[in-house]
Order: C-alpha cells, then structure tokens, then sequence
C-alpha cells in the first residue's frame, strides 16, 4: 500500500535536509520501474508486463513513519500472549527452537496452545520447559460445517484437504484466539500483544523488538500465494484480533465480493477491509515439511530451503538435508519462481536448496544435529528415546505449570509411544 504525498514537492532551493528520505526511497525505485517499463512496453506481452505491475505494488510495504518499535525493556515489561496453533508433526525439532527464540526470548508472555489430539501429541511434552503457560486445549478433530459463505469465499485448489482444510485451519487459529480473551477476562487482564506461530516452525535467530510495530500488523516476506505470508504473525491486540478472526469474517468477505480465495489471499483481504495497516518483514524461521516438490521449482512451484541456510527464510518450507543448490546456483532456479507466490528472498546468499521430489533421506538426523547444535538435538533425541512413563510424567509437569487445562487423559496423549516400543 502506498500513501502519497498530500503536499507539493519543495522548490530545489530547499536544502535536502528538508526532504521526506523515506518517501523518496520509495518513489525512486516507483519511477525508475515507470521509466524502464515506458521504454521496453513495446517488447512485452501486455498481459504479463500488467502481472508484473501488480507483483510490484502488492510486494511495496505499508510506510508508517508516525509509529516504532518498542524497546526489549519496553516489551519485557509489556503483556504478551504466544498463540502456538497447529499439530506436532515434527515439533521434537522444531518446539525446542520455539522455546529458546520465542518464549525465553520474552519469558514474561503467557503460552496458549491450541492442538488437534493426534499420534505425535505426546511431542509437547517438550513444553514443561517454558517459562509460562496460560492455557492448553488439546481437542479430538471433528469435521465442520462448510457453510454458503466458506464455499463462495474460498477455493480447493492448492489446499491438501480442500475446503474443509482452510476452515480447519481457520478454526484451529481463531480458537487460540477465544483462549485468549477468556483468560483474559477470568484474570482482569488486557494483552499489549500477540504472537501467532506455527507449532511447524523451526526458528534460528530471536524474534527481534524490530518485529513489534504498534498500529501494525507485521507478516513475513514472500510465501505469499497471491496475498500475504499466513505462516507467522505479531500485532498490539487490535490488529491481532482481526488477524486471527479468520473464520468470523468470512462472512464479510462474502458480502463483499471476495470469491476463490486461497489462505494467503483471504487473509489478505481479511486485514484490508477492516481497514488494518500491515507490513512485511524478512523473519528467521521455516516451515519444516515432510511434503515432496518437485525440483527445480516450476514457475508456480514451491521451493525448500535446507535448514543449513543462513537465512531469514521467512517461513519458506524446509528440511535438514544436504543442499542440491547453493551459491551462483540459487539465482538462475529463484528468478524463474513466480515471486507473488512462492518465491522468497535469497540475493544475499541466505537460501540454500533441498532437492524434496523424494521422502527425507537417510541420515538427515546428523544433518539436522549439526546444523541445530548440540542443545536442539539434544531435545531431538530426548523425544526419540522417550517412554510412556516419562511421557507421563512430562505432561504432569505442563498440567502443573498451566493455568487452563482441557486436553484428553495424559495415557492417551502419550499412548502412540506403547505402540512404538
């Protein structure tokens, strides 16, 4: 979103001094775009030079200068909630990440997990380390109703379970959310701020002051599918309450007009027609994924970061292996990938590629043990070798330390590991 200028441009006899840099960062590159597209229009397909001014404009960030981060200090004296949302798929590699970047990083925020009960549950078990844990709601999956509005407002296409996926999805974010508010009106408390992630995401640097923006809803760069980066977010409450209302406003997408819409692009319109300002900024974490894509990535391909790259990956998919493609090599295979879609950044060397057509490969655990370092394999190899009894006895510990507890019978949540031994 851009804002332009209300006033006339200063006659050249006022000192540079005088001069709004930060508008002009933005509007040189505008211009020179403009300069370069009036010159070579007449050698491109008029469709696609279109698509290319639209990738532009929908990748500018919002520019707020009235509004800055807030001090560690400031933050550390501040309330925050962490709304941890999704299953523990691989969380023995990426919950120990979480803990040490995100929830000791601000020791004084208050844990919400909200979790669907399947066969890895017994991995959160990990979560009896964090500092402070306000509520855990561990549930049994159950279908929801696909109502007019959802099946209107949005599509199937590129959804592994369809429609009933997203609402799933949508569910499962804006049901940490009414954790939330109700802890908050049980303890007569009001939350400065929310974090939002991904149980699936892995985490190589801190979740920085820079990434808390007042007024601001703050996503990651690129990953975008047409919209905007659903994978990570951070507002004050007022903007976190609309970005996580993502199955109540369906319904006011519908009214207005929105139709065949994927995650990322109806989270997108979700934020613009409640009228939320949002910005993008490049964040250090990835989305560890078991799914197999094909390599090199097609044009609307989906490309995997190796958990060796030094990032930020922006919560690009990843994996431990050992990169097919890195260097001069990245260049030619990222500038073909659609960069409103999957594309994410990786001109300063950051991104290091995975060849996923094919399953995890053998020994991917010394890779992911070297690349974490020892403390996070350690917690890795903790799971792998963990009993029934110690799992047991781990979630007596979380039950212990949580404020609200609603989850299945701890011997269920860790049964699958009688199974395994």
């Amino acid at each position: 979103m851009i804002k332009s200028p209300t006033k006339s441009m200063y006659p050249f006899t006022k000192r540079f001094s005088d001069i709004n840099w930060r508008i002009l960062v933005l509007i040189i590159p505008l211009f020179s775009f403009i300069i370069f597209f009036f010159f070579h229009a007449p050698t491109l397909n008029a469709l696609s030079s279109f698509s290319s001014v639209q990738n532009l404009l929908s990748n500018l960030p919002f520019i707020n200068t009235a509004n800055s981060s807030p001090s560690k200090d400031e933050l550390l004296r501040s309330k925050i909630a962490v709304c941890l949302v999704g299953g523990a798929r691989r969380f023995e590699l990426t919950g120990p990440s979480i803990l040490e970047m995100i929830l000791k990083e601000y020791p004084n925020s208050d844990l919400f997990l909200h979790s669907p009960l399947d066969s890895d549950a017994f991995k959160f078990s990990l979560l009896k380390l964090a500092p402070k844990v306000a509520a855990v709601n561990i549930f049994h999956p159950q279908p929801l109703q696909e109502n007019e509005s959802s099946v209107r407002v949005l599509t199937a296409q590129n959804s592994p379970n369809g429609i009933q996926g997203l609402i799933q999805y949508f569910d499962l974010v804006e049901g940490c959310l009414t954790m939330i508010n109700s802890h908050q009106e049980k303890n007569k408390i009001k939350y400065d701020w929310i974090i939002r992630t991904r149980v699936d995401g892995y985490w190589n640097g801190p979740l920085g002051p820079n990434f808390f923006v007042p007024g601001q809803y703050l996503v990651p760069a690129g990953s975008s599918y047409g919209g905007l980066n659903d994978r990570f977010g951070v507002g004050d409450f007022r903007t976190s309450t609309i970005a996580l209302s993502r199955l109540s406003l369906i319904p006011k997408l519908d009214s207005a007009g929105f139709t065949d819409l994927n995650s990322e692009a109806a989270f997108k319109a979700q934020l613009t027609t409640q009228n939320v300002n949002y910005l993008t900024k490049r964040l250090p974490f990835c989305i560890v994924s078991d799914r197999k894509y094909d390599f090199p990535p097609a044009r609307f391909g989906v490309p995997v970061a190796a958990l060796s790259s030094p990032g930020p990956l922006s919560g690009t998919k990843c994996r431990p292996c050992k990169p097919i493609c890195v260097g001069v090599c990245v260049e030619p295979v990222m500038m073909f990938v659609e960069k409103g879609w999957s594309w994410t950044d990786w001109a300063d060397g950051s991104l290091e590629l995975c060849d996923a057509h094919e399953s995890w490969e053998d020994g991917w655990e010394k890779i992911f043990d070297k690349v974490a370092g020892k403390k996070f394999a350690n917690a890795r190899k903790q799971i792998h070798s963990l009993k029934f009894d110690d799992c047991v006895n781990d979630f007596v510990q979380l039950k212990n330390i949580t404020a609200q507890w609603n989850a299945p019978p701890i011997q269920e949540i860790c049964k699958p590991l009688l199974e395994q031994n």
